[in-house]
Order: C-alpha cells, then structure tokens, then sequence
C-alpha cells in the first residue's frame, strides 16, 4: 500500500531535525559569524508553533468565518516580524504592504470562484500569501533602505536640483525593491524543473490527479507573484516616503 506521506515519520525524524539544527546553527555560527541561537530559535519556534497549527486546524476547518479569523492573526505576526526587520520603531508600517499584496489576490480567488469558502482552503492559500508578502515586505525594505543610506549623499544632491526628497529617493532606490521579488519568480520559472512545489505533491498524496494538482500549484505561484510585487511597490513607498528609515540602533 502506497505511504500517504512523503518522508518517514518514525523515530528518525526527532534524530534528523535535532542533527540538521545542529548543522545549521554550526555554520552559521562558524562560516557566517552570527551565532547558533538564530537557527536554534527559529527551529524551537517552528516546532511549538507547528504542533499548536496542527491542534487548531482541524477545528478551524470546519468553519471559515474561524479560518478568517486564524488568517488575522497570521497577518498580525507577520505584520510584527516584516515590520522589525525593516524599522522597529515604526513596525506597524508593515501592514500596508501585506495587506495591499494580499487582499486583492484573495478578492479576486474568491470572486473567480478559485478559492472556496471552506476554512482549511483559505487557511492555506491565505497563509502561503501572507508568508509570502511578509518575506517580501522584509527584503525590498531592507534592501531599499540599504541603498539609500549607502547613496545618501546622491539623494541629497537630486534635492539640492530641485526634487522632494519622496522622488528623489524613489529615483535612487526604485530599482532595488525589484530584487525582493527573485525568490517568488525563481520559484515561479523553475516550478517542475527544479522542485516539485508541496502544493502539488500534497495534492497528489491525497489522491488528485496530477492535472488537477498542477493546476491549483499554478494558481498559488502566478497569485504569489502577484502578491510579491504589490507587497515590493508598497514597501519601496514607505521608504521613499521616510515612514520606515535606515535607523542603527
């Protein structure tokens, strides 16, 4: 009979995720100088947090109207962790470009029919966008925040010329919020040539067939980049406009 997992999920897998944590706390700490706690932290979080999802989620199933309320909160930690990573002091911010990224995409899922309104439906699509806009948000902010304090002083002469310091930062740094979108467009480009997304592999173990599969793993990648450059534009904006700034402390 065919395993309806994809990995072995006996004993070996406390031995497996203890040796990879291990490994990458080594190298991070050694090869990239950053300490093991972050890899360490990150791996203990996921497991508290999996095994509560993994309570909750049978029950929020069953409801959507408790889905929408799940994905609120997905939101709000990832409004809280994008929002750190690009200026702590004005974390909030990060709830503009998430939600601008992934409210449309949703609107238009469920108005298309897409996406039904059955709760473990929109907790996932729903949660792959959110992630997805949160990991966005984080990298085109850090990025365009990066490059106008490494330019600082070419932004100050466009506003000695003449221009809002708003144009002339978006003059500089407009470029450098298009490289938070890579990740979703490699993933986008090289989807069953590269990797075998867990959408479709889900899918397939649960008995759909691999048309069917591939169908709903398009919709989520094309939804993704959708998302991803709302996400990108809105971040960028909020830099230009001086509500997030580069701040060392």
């Amino acid at each position: 009979m065919q395993s309806s997992t994809l990995l072995g999920l006996g004993p070996g897998v406390v031995v497996a995720v203890v040796l990879l944590t291990a490994l990458a706390a080594a190298v991070h700490r050694g090869a990239l100088d950053g300490g093991w706690r972050p890899p360490v932290t990150a791996s203990l979080r996921a497991v508290g947090q999996l095994a509560v999802v993994a309570l909750l989620v049978s029950q929020l199933g069953k409801s959507p109207w408790l889905a929408l309320l799940f994905t609120l909160a997905m939101f709000a930690v990832a409004v809280v962790t994008a929002g750190r990573r690009a200026d702590r002091t004005r974390w909030w911010w990060a709830a503009a470009p998430i939600a601008a990224g992934v409210a449309p995409a949703v609107l238009i899922l469920l108005a298309t029919g897409v996406l039904p309104f059955d709760g473990l439906a929109l907790i996932a699509l729903i949660g792959q966008q959110v992630g997805g806009a949160m990991t966005t948000t984080s990298l085109a902010a850090r990025r365009v925040l990066a490059e106008l304090e490494l330019r600082r002083g070419e932004v100050e002469a466009a506003v000695a010329l003449g221009f809002e310091w708003r144009p002339a930062r978006l003059l500089v740094a407009r470029h450098t919020a298009r490289e938070a979108l890579i990740p979703s467009l490699d993933q986008t480009r090289t989807v069953g040539t590269v990797t075998l997304p867990g959408a479709f592999v889900g899918m397939v173990l649960g008995g759909a067939s691999p048309v069917d599969a591939a169908i709903v793993q398009l919709v989520v990648l094309v939804s993704l980049v959708a998302v991803s450059a709302i996400a990108a534009a809105v971040a960028l904006r909020l830099c230009a406009s001086g509500r997030w700034a580069h701040r060392t402390a």
